[in-house]
């Protein structure tokens, strides 16, 4: 059974700029055993990043990317593009990454980086995603993991979960209760995908 279980068992990574709430997430469950998965390392490009603090505390390495100490854009995505080579991790997690990927690093992790976005893709994509919904009214709301790919939050998708957008939300409390959800589905499609359980057929997302 020990066998089996570190057959199963992935290397996963996370890139997040903020305070870590979902990576928080991640490594609950897999102390829990939840997830076959060990968590190799953090990359931030926000050396003040409250999720550097979860990393420290769980034993994970970090490994900062300060997006303002290079001069332009592409100086930066190649030497994030470094690190994850040499991390190269069975899968990488965006958990609150605030930056677009570029092409570059989506090709070569086609099919091995998944991100979790506060709205149910295809609608609201980019920023701020919580206020759009509330601006157009929608009654419904929610959460959506789905893979990258070379398009702003439209790759295909694996887990959504719907929320009530009530009469008295702002952003905030819209945020906040889809927050909890996305603790939920991002640590379960990762469990599915280290369990290889996913498969991607076109657009689909099939769960076997």
């Amino acid at each position: 059974m020990i066998k089996n279980e570190k057959l199963m068992t992935k290397r996963i990574a996370v890139i997040a700029s903020g305070r870590g709430s979902n990576f928080q997430a991640v490594i609950n469950a897999i102390a829990a055993r939840k997830i076959p998965a060990v968590c190799a390392a953090l990359i931030t490009d926000n050396p003040k990043a409250y999720a550097i603090e979860r990393a420290k505390k769980a034993h994970i390495p970090v490994r900062v990317i300060d997006y303002h100490s290079f001069p332009s854009r592409e100086v930066y995505e190649r030497a994030l593009f470094s690190a994850m080579q040499r991390l190269d991790p069975d899968l990488f997690v965006l958990a609150g990454y605030m930056r677009i990927v570029g092409n570059e690093i989506v090709r070569a992790f086609n099919g091995r980086m998944i991100n979790i976005h506060p709205a149910l893709l295809p609608s609201f994509t980019g920023l701020h995603a919580q206020q759009q919904a509330i601006v157009h009214g929608v009654k419904v709301a929610g959460c959506t993991v789905h893979f990258v790919d070379e398009s702003l939050d439209g790759g295909p998708i694996i887990l959504q979960h719907c929320v009530p957008v009530l009469d008295s939300d702002d952003e905030d409390t819209l945020a906040e209760r889809i927050l909890h959800y996305e603790h939920i589905c991002l640590p379960e499609a990762i469990r599915l995908f280290c369990e290889e359980r996913l498969v991607i057929d076109g657009r689909k997302v099939i769960v076997r």
